[in-house]
This record gives C-alpha cells, structure tokens and sequence, in this order.
C-alpha cells in the first residue's frame, strides 16, 4: 500500500537524506518541502507523478494552508508526517539576542507545531499517521552556549509527550528522533550565533566562533540517520517514543538522566512533604 510522506526541511542534511530515500521508493509519495524551490532540484530525477515540491516557511500560516490543500488535491492525506526543519543558535544565556531567540523558537516550536496542526484532521480522519519530530540530543542533556537551542527542542520532547498522548487511541504514533552532531548545515548556514564578549565568558568564544567549521568533522553520518527513520517506519509497527542516535546522544541523554533520577530519589522525603 502507498504511504505519503510529508518531510518539511529538505534543502539539505536529514531531510534531504530522507527525501531522497523516500523519492526512490516505488510505495511512497513525497512532499518536500523547503524555504526556495530551486534547493529541490535534486528531486528531478525521481518520478515526478509521486512527488510534490513545494515552498513553505513554517511559520508561515499561509504557506501551510496552500500546502494542505495541494497534498488534499494531489494524494488525498498524508499518512507519515516528519517535522524536520529548524535552525540553530549558538550562544551563552546571557549574551544571546533574543530576537535571534524568538524567531529559533518560532521556526523549531511553532512551526513544527503550525504544519502538525494543519496535518493532525488528515490522521484523524484515516485513524492512523506517524508523527516524527527531529528533536535532538541536546533535548535529553545540554552543552554550554546551545542554552536556548536546548530550550526549543526541550519544547519539543513536552510537546509530542503530550501529544502522544492526546493521539494515542486514534491510530496515530508519535516517534521524537534526538540525534547527536552530524555532517549537516544545522551549525553552518542552518544556524545563527553570537560571539561571548563578556569576560566572564570568553572561554566559550572559540567554540562558538568556530562552530560552522566544526560541521564536517561531526561524527553523525545524515545519510545513515534518514536510514535508520526510514526504517523504523517501513518496518516497525510500534514505533518508539525516543530514538538518540549517536554516541553523544546515546552516552549523553543515559548519563543525565539517570543523574536526575539519582538527585530526585535522594530528595524523595522532601517531595513528599509538601503533600498535606
């Protein structure tokens, strides 16, 4: 049976591994979606009767509306939907500019939630849809100066906890994927920064400045990562709920959780003492 993929954030990295793995699958249809059509190029080579390209910022009310309705004109629904776009912004707290931080937390937020919203009656109305939202490692531990990125994909993992549960007898999972650094444009043109000026901070300067350079020795492969959520879709009925991919995130999100559960067990008598 086709299965209709909807990925938002395909000019590069993991959606346009992804997109690209879905445009050779003789029982998907792909929407792919970017910010300038000329960045879906790549897509020309694949049957063009099962792709739509098309131009959407997400946190443009409009552009998603136009959206849904060519996806309703053109495939009838949508039965994968993978929340891929976002930004991110390299900074200490105290230091960052908060416009900059405002619009990151429009786009990897709002916008995930704009195109989920406009996405969720097709699911409910077919009983059934995957809902795949690129969070990321820093969403289960977090690194100096990645503070309020950290924030947005913290957001994120509340979110779909929620939602997962608001969906889950309706047929419709709901799958966060916390991937570690990879060999993508996130921290290069994907991304905004501000250099620490502070004293106080100026340790952080070169990791900051120096952050778009880092994006070719990541360890994360982009390719291997849109694989393994193929996968996990076309072969997996139950989907899990969390998938760190990468030693970091692996390591990483194990080594501060169980810290958490460490300091909240040690506090227990506490906590309940505030019950009357």
């Amino acid at each position: 049976m086709t299965k209709t993929w909807l990925i938002t954030g395909t000019s590069s990295g993991f959606g346009k591994e992804l997109a690209t793995i879905v445009a050779k699958d003789e029982d998907a249809n792909l929407i792919a979606t970017a910010r300038n059509l000329n960045d879906l190029k790549y897509l020309d080579q694949f049957d063009q009767t099962k792709i739509i390209k098309s131009v959407v910022d997400v946190t443009n009310l409009d552009e998603i509306k136009k959206l849904s309705d060519d996806i309703k004109n053109s495939f009838g629904t949508v039965d994968v939907l993978v929340n891929n776009a976002g930004i991110g912004y390299f900074s200490t707290i105290e230091e960052s500019d908060m416009e900059q931080v405002r619009y990151m937390f429009d786009v990897n937020v709002f916008g995930l939630a704009n195109v989920t919203n406009e996405i969720l009656p097709m699911m409910r109305d077919q009983k059934s849809g995957v809902i795949i939202n690129l969070s990321s490692a820093l969403a289960l531990t977090t690194l100096p100066t990645m503070g309020f990125y950290s924030a947005t994909k913290y957001a994120v993992e509340g979110y779909s906890d929620t939602l997962r549960q608001e969906v889950a007898k309706l047929g419709i999972q709901v799958m966060n994927v916390e991937p570690s650094g990879a060999r993508t444009e996130w921290s290069g043109r994907s991304s905004m920064k501000s250099i620490p000026k502070i004293a106080d901070y100026l340790q952080f300067s070169d990791s900051v400045s120096s952050v778009s350079d880092s994006v070719h020795d990541a360890p994360g492969d982009p390719k291997l990562i849109a694989k393994v959520i193929f996968d996990q879709v076309t072969t997996k009925k139950n989907l899990p709920k969390h998938l760190p991919l990468g030693e970091f995130a692996y390591n990483g999100s194990l080594s501060n959780l169980k810290n958490m559960v460490s300091e909240i067990e040690k506090n227990q008598s506490i906590s309940l003492s505030t019950d009357d």
